[in-house]
């Protein structure tokens, strides 16, 4: 009996280290991956506010800038549609093959508006070409979010799920970061040089960020869950109608939950730029040094509340971090306002780790409500569903509320509002979502 046991040790233990490495390189590859995705539509965001108006629309006038900011919506309008295209893929023909189709599609994309001539050479016809391009920014970031979460969290076995499911979100703040520096760094052209040429170089970068991502995740097996599903569940020929059909309460839920946590980041990161710069006079190098600040500490304390959340639970985590928004989004502004640089950096931090407190959490929270052979369809419909209720609007939303009543505590007041309906949203979800699911085959670690 001895002889058998120590036999079998070390053939356990290897089996171990096996799963280990699986689950770490799947991990890698969802954060780099999302990182390259992010980076591609952030850039895009800030060029929106800084470059394209003057570019592509009425050159710079007031409705120019809202044109170019309703270019950012429409990569919202079209998110949906990648979660159900790409969600239909990856749960029919597997996680990995749909990953490399949505980081190809995002960064080809990318590349063209670099190489995308403006409205000098093409008159109006430049505007709509980048509006087209951008909706397919929006398909390829539709299809990657529940991708990459699903890829990490089914990857794993353990009672970690939380914690894994969290880590690809660190390619938000971590794109955040790297598109910062990087127009930080094309900001010391000149301004004739920046409008000439100087804007192509983030998006033209993207295709050499493409190959190396392709070839991360070229190297991942395909998820433990997605392989058991197709061993015990009947296999579904549709699963975005299954989803939608028997799990649309968890689909409309999963997306009421995000407005205080979308509409805070793209407020944050599109809105308060403009803000700073224009009406309070703030340097363009402070508020992006603040932001890239606060995208770093975002970048530790999004798997903290991945760990809070296999902790305390999932809801909980959840509910807590809206209500904390709601409570900051008027001291935000009043931060912001002092113009002082210590006041506005920390204003952006704060704001940045209550973000992160429900996008760490959020992950498990919603992929956990949808059973297996239809979780990439169900998380990814309710997930980018809320792009076009909260994240696409916000932008505009903020800018027109600013226009119309000259302050910016009227945005404050969107933003309370966003986030009391995420508090109610995560309640009822958390306490229902074992309902919604046919035989509770989700992992409902601490979600009540």
């Amino acid at each position: 009996m001895q002889r058998k046991s120590s036999h079998f040790v070390p053939i356990a233990h290897e089996a171990g280290n096996s799963r280990r490495r699986v689950e770490r390189r799947a991990a890698l590859a969802s954060v780099i991956g999302t990182t390259i995705e992010w980076y591609d539509f952030f850039i895009y965001g800030t060029a929106a506010a800084l470059i394209f108006p003057k570019l592509f629309f009425a050159h710079g006038n007031a409705e120019g800038l809202m044109a170019s900011f309703a270019t950012i919506f429409v990569g919202f309008l079209s998110r949906p549609l990648g979660g159900a295209l790409f969600g239909h893929m990856g749960d029919r023909v597997g996680r990995k093959s749909t990953l490399m189709a949505t980081l190809t599609l995002m960064g080809v994309a990318t590349l063209l508006v670099g190489l995308l001539p403006t409205a000098a050479t093409l008159g109006p016809a430049a505007g709509w070409l980048l509006v087209g391009l951008r909706f397919l920014q929006g398909i390829g970031v539709g299809g990657e979010w529940g991708g990459a979460v699903l890829l990490s969290m089914e990857s794993h076995t353990g009672n970690r799920r939380g914690l894994m499911a969290s880590l690809p979100n660190i390619g938000v703040p971590l794109g955040l970061v790297v598109s910062v520096l990087v127009w930080s760094a094309c900001s010391h052209w000149s301004g004739a040089a920046l409008l000439d040429y100087g804007w192509r170089i983030p998006f033209l970068a993207s295709g050499v960020l493409l190959v190396f991502g392709l070839l991360i995740r070229l190297g991942v097996p395909e998820t433990h869950d997605f392989i058991e599903a197709n061993k015990t569940a009947k296999r579904t020929k549709g699963p975005i109608v299954e989803a939608i059909k028997t799990e649309w309460r968890a689909i409309l839920l999963s997306a009421l939950i995000r407005p205080s946590e979308q509409a805070a980041f793209y407020m944050l990161t599109t809105f308060a730029v403009l803000y700073g710069t224009k009406s309070l006079g703030l340097g363009k190098d402070l508020i992006l040094n603040a932001l890239l600040i606060a995208a770093v500490v975002a970048c530790f304390a999004l798997p903290f509340f991945g760990y809070l959340a296999d902790r305390i639970g999932r809801c909980r985590t959840y509910t807590l971090g809206a209500f904390a928004m709601a409570l900051f989004a008027f001291p935000y502004f009043t931060l912001l306002n002092t113009r002082l640089p210590v006041a506005v950096i920390g204003a952006t931090i704060v704001i940045m780790v209550i973000h992160a407190s429900m996008y760490g959490s959020q992950a498990s929270f919603i992929a956990e409500s949808f059973p297996a052979h239809i979780r990439y369809s169900g998380a990814s419909l309710g997930y980018q569903g809320a792009s076009i209720i909260a994240g696409g609007p916000a932008p505009m939303i903020s800018l027109w509320l600013f226009e119309t009543f000259h302050s910016a505590y009227a945005v404050a007041g969107y933003l309370t509002i966003a986030s009391i309906v995420s508090a109610a949203a995560s309640l009822y979800l958390g306490r229902n979502k074992d309902v919604f699911q046919e035989g509770g085959l989700s992992q409902a670690v601490g979600s009540h």
